[in-house]
């Protein structure tokens, strides 16, 4: 039996890791600067944060009020060509006009109406992204639409990064089986944590840029289950985070809240590769590498935003850094024991008095 060298190296989640703080002189959150500036579009996103397309995450709604927060929303793809068009209609700033599609069945098709009416940018959404099936897909795009800002994934490798960088993609989303209610990992023994495979595109990323070759953005997607995971992600390598259940349940999500046995307001949260997402978009299902759930009812889009971006920009103050790029370059990491990681969270004994 052959052992690859590498299956001896640990891949490192978010809990694995700590960022070391260092000297700062930035006296208020106000003067760091979380924009990216998407060049290919001609557009500055004031945070860099995608809401996930996913069937209970992202519709017009969320994009509208995604872009009026300053971020992007990718309406999801698990409906008909004419819902999602007529979805895609709604948004409001045409310059951020965004979609999935498969790179199978109508992807075409779909793809073409949806250019019609105004798509800027197109997630090619699938599990696996290092595929043939997605490489002939970007060919295709990238023949027929030229101008179209591509986003695929998802992946998990240098090589899976240099490979869609060369094939023609403008961006990656990272991770494989990281998803808080994805089973990937423990359905199909594969995987990789996104702090990794954010570290490793990075580094590839860093090596191509040196010799003007193809070099995409970087979408930490997966796993990230708090602001400290979206800070660590940036000081890692990426240019974005994407969110799905950490902006799951809020006004703005696809779907009507109801109350559970406890009396508490809960809306649905489903993992795409779910049985439930499955049959409610095509009517049957195959492998089943996610689970579906209820989640608290949140509030609005923007108060969650806005408390997240909040603790961004503290994180990224105690690596004294007022922009992602310079977080980038101070960020120092530890990894830390499991020790550590018990005492970073709270532990206060309840006493009598």
């Amino acid at each position: 039996m052959f052992i690859n060298y590498k299956s001896n190296q640990k891949a490192l989640s978010f809990d694995d890791v700590i960022l070391q703080p260092i000297y700062s002189d930035i006296m208020s959150r106000s003067e760091i600067d979380t924009s990216v500036d998407i060049k290919e579009i001609s557009k500055i996103l004031n945070i860099p944060i995608i809401s996930s397309p996913m069937s209970t995450v992202t519709e017009s709604y969320m994009c509208n009020s995604m872009s009026e927060l300053g971020g992007l929303g990718i309406i999801h793809r698990y409906n008909t060509i004419d819902f999602q068009v007529k979805l895609l209609s709604q948004i409001t700033d045409t310059s951020t006009r965004s979609a999935a599609i498969g790179v199978s069945g109508d992807y075409k098709e779909r793809l073409s109406e949806l250019i019609k009416n105004g798509l800027k940018i197109v997630c090619l959404d699938v599990a696996h992204g290092h595929h043939i099936l997605v490489k002939n897909a970007i060919e295709y795009i990238r023949k027929e639409y030229p101008d179209i800002f591509i986003i695929a994934g998802n992946i998990a490798s240098e090589y899976a990064y240099k490979d869609l960088s060369d094939w023609g993609v403008n961006a990656v989303r990272t991770s494989v089986g990281s998803g808080s209610i994805c089973t990937t990992r423990i359905q199909t023994g594969h995987g990789m944590p996104t702090f990794n495979a954010v570290l490793e595109c990075s580094k590839t990323r860093k090596e191509r840029q040196r010799y003007n070759q193809p070099a995409a953005y970087i979408i930490a997607d997966g796993g990230i289950k708090n602001s400290g995971d979206i800070v660590k992600s940036l000081a890692a390598g990426a240019d974005f985070v994407m969110l799905g259940s950490m902006i799951s349940g809020t006004k703005e999500t696809p779907g009507v809240i109801t109350t559970n046995d406890k009396g508490k307001e809960v809306k649905k949260y489903n993992g795409m590769a779910s049985k439930a997402a499955q049959k409610a978009w095509k009517g049957s299902y195959s492998s089943i590498e996610g689970v579906s759930s209820y989640v608290s009812y949140k509030g609005t889009i923007s108060n969650v935003i806005n408390e997240i971006m909040s603790n961004v920009r503290s994180g990224m103050s105690y690596s004294g850094s007022r922009s992602i790029e310079e977080l980038q370059n101070n960020a120092i990491f530890k990894i830390q024991t499991s020790a550590s990681h018990i005492e970073a969270n709270p532990h206060i004994f309840n006493r009598d008095n």
